[in-house]
């Protein structure tokens, strides 16, 4: 066996054990079976070195030249070079010290109600009529719900219970499952949706619930990078002028918009957001409630909203005189 064919087989069998363990990562398989693939076209023998794993990370067919990208690359690659070393002790592992740590978490871009609606009324005019509709729909119940754009993309038909408002999120990000309530508007445009989108496409409990409406994808599932790509384009020609520290405002973000414009509204109604914080970390899916309270001292709209539950504790100017 080549060492190429070595290596992908290594990679499909490490896979397939994270699998068995309960790990789905998509994006950990991708990073992988891409690996491989650049060490094939490399042509090298050889344990997997360091300097191999970081060219990768920085390859310009990744599409990005930021150093926090590529050290997510990298990160997504350190689990299996330390499973590598039983069969290949000479093995290296990557450590936070080649692109930074990826525990930096940049602030997003909060999105106002007119660029949320200047997005729906954007997406509402793509053609043909039904994808249209599924756009405007799917990012309106992105920032009505603040659920991950993966989780909205593997609803099926029959997790969306439209009568009793509630909503069946299977095995998240952190293998978890989790039932989301909504709000009755969203529930209208959802219903509206639907009506819409059977009438195209046969509905069954296994159906996508927001479905590809051109070609050969007509009423399968949108994959991540086909919405990814439609958001961008429609971000490009609204023009946003962007207020977060990434590159561009990203789809992300109106995941980020829903949690920050929930504890505004908290602070506007003298809500104590301390004793909410949890019920809205659990209704997201965080897998701490610490993941929560980081949108605190991350958005400068909540700036203020911090400063005002820690001012209780800070000594008050008489104190410095006794």
């Amino acid at each position: 066996m080549s060492a190429a064919a070595r290596l992908q087989a290594y990679v499909a069998q490490f896979l397939e054990e994270r699998r068995r363990l309960g790990f789905a990562s998509r994006s950990m398989r991708y990073a992988l079976v891409s690996f491989a693939r650049y060490i094939d076209g490399l042509g090298t023998q050889g344990p997997l070195t360091v300097e191999a794993m970081a060219a990768w990370a920085r390859c310009p067919n990744n599409g990005s030249d930021n150093p926090l990208t590529w050290a997510r690359r990298l990160k997504l690659l350190r689990p299996f070079a330390r499973w590598m070393q039983q069969f290949e002790p000479a093995t290296e592992v990557p450590d936070d010290t080649i692109f930074g740590s990826v525990d930096r978490r940049l602030a997003p871009h909060i999105y106002t109600e007119r660029e949320i609606a200047d997005l729906l009324v954007a997406a509402r005019d793509l053609c043909p009529p039904l994808r249209g509709a599924t756009y405007e729909t799917l990012f309106g119940f992105l920032a009505a719900t603040g659920l991950r754009v993966s989780e909205a993309l593997h609803l099926l038909d029959a997790d969306v219970d439209l009568r009793g408002g509630l909503l069946t999120i299977r095995r998240t990000k952190f293998a978890k499952s989790r039932q989301v309530p909504v709000h009755p508007t969203t529930l209208e445009a959802l219903r509206a949706y639907r009506g819409r989108r059977d009438r195209q496409v046969a509905r069954t409990d296994e159906t996508p619930f927001f479905v590809g409406s051109r070609g050969r994808g007509q009423g399968c599932a949108l994959s991540l990078r086909q919405v990814d790509r439609v958001f961008r384009e429609l971000g490009n020609r609204l023009g946003w002028i962007n207020r977060g520290a990434h590159d561009a405002p990203r789809i992300h973000d109106l995941r980020h918009t829903f949690v920050v414009r929930r504890m505004l509204l908290w602070q506007a109604q003298a809500i104590d957001v301390d004793r909410q914080m949890l019920a809205l970390s659990t209704y997201v899916g965080h897998a701490m409630v610490t993941n929560t309270y980081w949108y605190l001292t991350a958005v400068p709209a909540l700036m203020e909203l911090a400063a005002d539950r820690f001012e209780p504790l800070a000594p008050s100017a008489e104190a410095g005189h006794v």
